[in-house]
């Protein structure tokens, strides 16, 4: 297991080379000059020179890539072109908020989905399976940032249960903070617990009509014991892979949630810089978004390796 976490360590180094190369290409390649959107049209010729000197446009994009280079290994991403902000703390200011949001929305997709997909499998062609079934396409089929309206319409506007907009940081209430997160996290979670769902039903079904699931049952163990400790471990082993894109999609999909709830995390931070075309702030978060994938994939990886012995590196 060691030595699997060394290698995908190992293999970041590269990934994250390619995916700085890419974005610092793709960033050149913006149709907008940075300085025109700093400065408007009330800028003079001098006024642009010298801002474009200072903010090191001048230099060609080999030399501004391995100077940004040096820099990000060292921990400094570059410094925005619009308010002066170190990239690495605005990031890290905004990341805990991001991730709060995808960690309790992957809580309630992971508890939802299994216990959903696990209901339907025990009852197959029943009216439990199917209405597993139907909640389950309809869950994929509703974007998330609609059902996030509907959310803050009826629990936040109508009953006034949560509040419609915000985040409450953990450290100054951990209530409020559960609150603040509650609707934006079931809007995200719901879509990605209809996919863990199906999955779950199917590795279930396949699962509960094995020997050693009888044999078990032969034996006089409970049906809560031959369901959790034998039936659900191995249904899992391909479970683990959606979960896995499911994570790495709430990521992306915080991402838009934020803007209905109006929280201020990596979403927010991402779309002021697409607007302002601030190529700093841009590659800062692709990086780190980047790696956050890679960690999860990462995560997957080891939790596979702990359920199924074949896939452990010898």
């Amino acid at each position: 297991m060691f030595r699997l976490i060394a290698h995908r360590l190992l293999a970041l180094v590269p990934l994250l080379l390619i995916v700085s190369v890419l974005t610092f290409s793709f960033t050149s390649l913006l149709p907008s000059d940075p300085v025109d959107l700093i400065l408007g049209d009330t800028g003079t010729q001098e006024q642009h020179e010298m801002l474009r000197e200072r903010l090191g446009l001048n230099e060609p994009v080999v030399v501004r890539y391995f100077q940004w280079l040096g820099r990000a290994a060292q921990g400094d991403l570059g410094t925005s072109f619009f308010n002066s902000v170190s990239v690495t703390s605005a990031v890290m200011q905004r990341l805990p908020v991001t991730l709060s949001l995808t960690f309790v929305s992957a809580l309630i997709a992971i508890i939802v989905g299994v216990a959903a997909g696990i209901a339907a499998a025990l009852r197959p062609r029943s009216w439990v399976d199917r209405f597993a079934t139907l909640g389950a396409t309809i869950g994929q089929a509703i974007p998330n940032f609609w059902f996030g309206l509907i959310l803050v319409a009826v629990f936040a506007v109508s009953l006034r249960w949560f509040p419609a907009t915000g985040f409450t940081p953990i450290s100054t209430s951990p209530w409020e903070w559960l609150r603040s997160v509650t609707l934006p996290s079931i809007a995200l979670g719901l879509s990605s617990s209809a996919a863990i769902a199906r999955q779950v039903r199917s590795a279930m079904v396949g699962v509960l009509q094995q020997d050693y699931i009888r044999a078990a049952r032969a034996q006089g163990l409970s049906t809560r014991r031959v369901i959790f400790r034998h039936a659900l471990t191995n249904a899992m082993i391909p479970v683990v892979a959606v979960l896995s894109f499911q994570i790495t999609v709430l990521l992306g999909g915080a991402l838009i949630v934020e803007q209905v709830f109006a929280i201020n995390g990596l979403g927010t931070l991402a779309i002021t810089a697409v607007r302002q075309q601030d190529i700093p702030m841009l590659q800062g978060l692709v990086l780190v978004m980047v790696a956050l994938v890679v960690v999860v994939q990462l995560a997957t990886d080891v939790i596979y390796g702990l359920l199924n012995p074949k896939a452990r590196p010898s």
